[in-house]
């Protein structure tokens, strides 16, 4: 004897299965749920105008530093300026080379210490600072330190618009250095691409 349900259909009738998704819509499904959860990967831009702030900053204090007037010279026992009728203006541009009666300096930088006067009216610095033996002109330490100054002085002529074929010193010496020593800081000037000299003097009242 067959029995039926309330509504009329046989109660033996299969019971009806949810339908499975089909594995195309699992897929397109799996990749939206992929796409949503992904991170953006991090990427790292260098700040360029960050970089260029820091090179104008450290390109004013070059210019500023080359181009303060070196007139105000502080006199001292180890070191007095000679004296001069001279009434042009003082050049305030350019590496300044020290000649005190202790050292020798470029800019504020020390580069080495003198002998005796009598000494170097003899040898100058010494041959142990020399290239090629007492008798060569060309002091090795101060070379080298004129070299790193004319790289620098050709980057700031650069970025003023000047020629950049040679620099300018400027020659602060004490008023009794010897000849020989003056030629010898001379001639490693010219050696090092120096081919303007200006000697600072002390203007006499009369």
């Amino acid at each position: 004897m067959s029995q039926t349900r309330p509504d009329g259909a046989p109660a033996n009738a299969a019971k009806g299965k949810p339908a499975k998704a089909s594995i195309i819509a699992y897929k397109a499904e799996l990749r939206k749920a992929i796409r949503r959860n992904a991170i953006e990967p991090e990427i790292n831009f260098l700040n360029i105008t960050a970089m260029l702030d820091i090179m104008t900053i450290i390109l004013v204090f070059l210019l500023k530093s080359l181009g303060e007037s070196s007139a105000a010279i502080p006199q001292s026992d180890d070191l007095r300026l000679p004296t001069s009728i001279v009434r042009t203006e003082p050049h305030d541009e350019g590496v300044v080379v020290t000649i005190s009666k202790s050292q020798i300096l470029v800019g504020e930088n020390k580069i080495l210490s003198l002998p005796s006067r009598e000494s170097m009216a003899q040898t100058g610095v010494g041959a142990q600072h020399k290239r090629g033996g007492p008798n060569d002109p060309y002091i090795v330490p101060l070379g080298n330190a004129l070299q790193a100054a004319r790289k620098t002085d050709i980057a700031v002529r650069r970025a003023k618009g000047q020629d950049t074929r040679s620099s300018t010193a400027i020659i602060v010496a004490d008023h009794t250095t010897p000849y020989r020593l003056l030629v010898e800081v001379l001639y490693t000037l010219g050696q090092s691409e120096f081919g303007e000299y200006h000697l600072m003097v002390m203007q006499s009242k009369k």
